[in-house]
């Protein structure tokens, strides 16, 4: 009985987890490519006419979802579910959980979003977008933050360095760039094709994230949560 209970417990766990993950790279991309296509200072340049940066320079998405019927207690029990699940790594984790409030804050994490390799550097840009849920009886705000881009850069990594004949490894450096400093905020950018994929895929990520939220209000995690049982 007691493997059985076990095997049924390790059961749901993969499904939770399954049902919870949100989107790598790779499976990001073919999704932003599907919705925006693939010529990313093009689409860049579309959706910058869109958006506006918040006082402190970060997009912010926000989406009111109704739940018609749902008390705040409830809504707060299965985002509470969504999010233990979803953010649980080093990357990607809670950093407020209010019962009382009913709010909970989480930052998500999506590694290698776009790439660069030309010229005397390399970069690999990330993201770290904040999630934010607001629950009240009936209804849920979310609001998406990307407060900048997170950057590896490593130097001497580039593809002319390669060409040279380089002894000297490359070193790597970890930096910050804010979104007014990166195309389309900014007219001069010297990572311009880097920072039109970056906005493209974290624009998508919040789609992403908003839907997956909004299934959860509705169908729930499982689609097992109710009263009859």
């Amino acid at each position: 009985m007691k493997k059985v209970i076990m095997s049924l417990a390790l059961l749901l766990t993969a499904v939770i987890s399954a049902n919870a993950q949100i989107l790598r790279a790779e499976e990001l991309e073919k999704y932003a490519k599907e919705k925006y296509g693939d010529k990313w200072v093009e689409a860049a340049s579309n959706l910058g006419k869109q958006l506006t940066l918040d006082k402190n320079n970060a997009i912010d998405y926000v989406q009111v979802m109704e739940a018609p019927g749902q008390s705040k207690a409830q809504l707060y029990v299965l985002l509470n579910y969504w999010f233990t699940a979803t953010f649980n790594d080093a990357n990607s984790v809670i950093k407020l959980n209010d019962k009382e409030l009913g709010t909970i804050i989480a930052q998500g994490y999506v590694a290698d979003i776009a790439q660069h390799a030309g010229g005397s550097n390399a970069y690999n840009v990330s993201i770290k977008p904040v999630i934010k849920c607001d629950i009240k009886d009936g209804k849920v705000r979310v609001t998406y933050t990307v407060p900048f881009y997170s950057v590896t850069k490593m130097v001497g990594g580039g593809w002319m360095a390669a060409l040279g004949g380089s002894q000297t490894p490359p070193v790597r450096s970890d930096e910050k760039w804010t979104l007014d400093s990166c195309f389309p905020f900014a007219a001069k950018d010297s990572h311009k094709k880097t920072s039109c994929k970056a906005l493209i895929m974290a624009h998508a990520y919040s789609n992403v994230v908003m839907d997956k939220i909004e299934e959860c209000i509705k169908n729930g995690l499982t689609g097992n949560e109710n009263d009859n049982w």
